[in-house]
C-alpha cells in the first residue's frame, strides 16, 4: 500500500512532463492499459499459448538486446514452456517485436500492486527473470507469494547504487532477500547484493553475458547489406559514433569536418541513442554545411560511392550493433557526459579500434577490462578525440592492433549465457519439485 502511494504520487507529479512528452515527441502512448492496469486473462493465454510460461523481463533495447541468447536457449532447452518476454519502453518494444515476435512480447505492467497481480496471475509464469536488476518491490514481492520465484540475470550494482539502497534498507531489504537467484558479473556486484540483502548462498558469479551477445562476423548479411547501402569503398576508414547523447555529435561533426579535407577516406556514421532527438541531430548535420543521408528515409542502395560531404545518420532502432561491424574506427557515446557511457564491447567485438570519453561508470569493469588489455582507448574531450581518430587514420597497423587486443579480451571472458541457463535450469527444476510435493 506504502509503495503504491508512492507511485501515484510520483506520477501524480510527473504527469506535466509526461503529458509534454506524449503530445510533443509520441511517448508513453503505447501500452497504457497493461502498464496502469496488467495484462488481461485472453492476453495472457494468447502469449503463453496454453503451455507454462518462462517471463523475461527487459527494460529497453539494450536489454532486449541482451537476453537474446538466453530466449534463444530457453526455446531449446525448455519446449515445454513458452518463453515471454516484458519490457518498458516502445523502443524496446519494437525490437523485442522484431526479434521474438509480436505474439511473445508485452508491455510489463507498472509497479502498482492491482497491475503486477492481475500480470502474475493470469500469466502464471514458472519463473521470472530480470535482466541486469529491476527492483520493483511491488512485482517481486507478488511473484515471490504466487509461486514464480525471482531471478535476476547479468546482475550490475554500482557501488553508489548499493550505498543507496542500503541508506534506505528498512525499504529495500526484504525486496533484495526475495531474490531467488542472482546471476551476478562479478564479484564486486556479489558481496553488494550481500550487503544489500540477498542471502550469500544465492548468488554466483556468472560474469557478463555481454560478452557473448557480442557480434564479431563482419561478413554477416546484416553488416554487409549496410556497407552495400552506404556504398563504402574499400579504402574509406568509417567511423561510427553510436548511442550519442546531446553534444557527442556536435563535437563528431566538428572533427570529422576538420580532418576529412587532410583524410578524404575518411567517413563518419551518426547513431544518435533517442529516438526524439533523430530529427534534432539531422539539423546539426546540415547546418553544418553537411549532407545528411539518413537510414529511415531512403533503404535503396547508392548506386556510387560515398562523400565526404556526406554523413549518414541511422535514424532506426535496433541497428546500431550491425553499424559496429562497419567502422574501422569506433566512438562509443553517453561517455562525455553523465551519462556513464554504453555497451563498448560491440565494436571490439567486430575488431574496431573503439574510443569512449571519461564517463563509462555504467560499464566500468569492462572498460577498465579493455583498456588494460590495450583493447580500447578514454579521451577525456574533443581535441584528444580527435587525436585518436587521426592516429587511427595515419597509424593503421597500431589501430589493428587496438581491434586485435579488444577481440581476445572479449574472447577469454565468453560463457556467461551458459552458466546463467545452467543456473536457471536448476532452480526450474526445484521449482517444479516443490509444485508437485505441494
Amino acid at each position: 500500500m506504502f509503495a503504491n502511494l508512492l507511485y501515484a504520487t510520483a506520477l501524480f507529479l510527473l504527469s506535466p512532463v509526461v503529458m509534454y512528452r506524449m503530445i510533443r515527441h509520441g511517448r508513453y502512448r503505447r501500452g497504457v492499459r497493461e502498464k496502469l492496469w496488467g495484462i488481461s486473462k485472453s492476453h495472457a493465454a494468447s502469449l503463453t499459448a496454453g503451455k507454462p510460461a518462462i517471463w523475461l523481463h527487459a527494460v529497453s533495447v539494450g536489454e532486449v538486446n541482451l537476453i537474446s541468447g538466453l530466449v534463444k536457449r530457453l526455446k531449446t532447452t525448455h519446449p515445454e514452456h513458452q518463453v515471454v518476454v516484458s519490457t518498458s519502453t516502445d523502443t524496446g518494444y519494437d525490437l523485442a517485436v522484431k526479434l521474438y515476435g509480436a505474439n511473445r512480447v508485452f508491455f510489463c505492467p507498472l509497479d502498482f500492486s492491482w497491475a503486477v497481480k492481475r500480470t502474475l496471475r493470469n500469466l502464471s509464469p514458472d519463473m521470472l527473470v530480470l535482466a541486469e536488476l529491476e527492483l520493483w518491490p511491488n512485482l517481486i514481492r507478488i511473484a515471490t507469494n504466487l509461486g514464480s520465484p525471482v531471478m535476476v540475470a547479468n546482475a550490475r550494482l554500482s557501488q553508489r547504487s548499493a550505498a543507496g539502497y542500503q541508506r534506505f534498507a528498512f525499504l529495500t531489504k526484504a525486496t533484495f532477500a526475495r531474490l531467488a537467484w542472482v546471476g551476478a558479473q562479478n564479484e564486486q556486484t556479489v558481496q553488494r547484493f550481500v550487503a544489500c540483502g540477498t542471502a550469500a548462498d544465492r548468488i554466483e558469479t556468472t560474469g557478463s553475458i555481454k560478452f557473448d551477445n557480442a557480434p564479431s562476423n563482419r561478413e554477416t548479411v546484416d553488416v554487409q547489406s549496410r556497407i552495400q547501402w552506404a556504398g563504402i569503398d574499400p579504402w574509406n576508414r568509417v567511423w561510427v559514433v553510436g548511442s550519442t547523447q546531446p553534444g557527442e555529435e556536435t563535437m563528431a561533426i566538428k572533427i570529422y569536418k576538420s580532418l576529412v579535407s587532410e583524410h578524404p577516406e575518411l567517413r563518419l556514421v551518426l547513431v544518435p541513442r533517442h529516438v526524439e532527438r533523430f530529427d534534432a541531430v539531422a539539423n546539426l548535420v546540415s547546418n553544418a554545411g553537411l549532407n545528411v543521408h539518413r537510414r529511415s528515409v531512403d533503404r535503396s542502395l547508392h548506386e556510387t560511392s560515398w562523400d565526404a560531404d556526406t554523413v549518414i545518420l541511422v535514424d532506426t532502432i535496433g541497428e546500431l550493433r550491425h553499424w559496429w561491424g562497419v567502422s574501422q574506427i569506433a566512438t562509443v557515446g553517453g561517455s562525455f557526459g553523465s551519462r556513464g557511457g554504453q555497451n563498448m564491447l560491440e565494436p571490439g567485438a567486430y575488431g574496431s579500434a573503439v574510443s569512449f570519453g571519461p564517463d563509462t561508470k555504467n560499464f566500468k569493469e569492462i572498460a577498465n577490462q579493455l583498456i588494460e588489455a590495450g583493447g580500447a582507448v578514454r579521451v577525456a574531450d574533443a581535441p584528444q578525440l580527435q587525436q585518436f581518430v587521426e592516429r587511427c587514420l595515419t597509424d593503421i597497423p597500431s589501430a589493428d592492433a587496438l581491434g586485435r587486443a579488444a577481440r581476445r579480451v572479449i574472447a577469454e571472458h565468453q560463457g556467461a549465457t551458459q552458466r546463467t541457463i545452467d543456473a536457471l535450469q536448476q532452480r526450474l527444476h526445484q521449482a517444479n519439485q516443490k509444485q508437485r510435493a505441494a
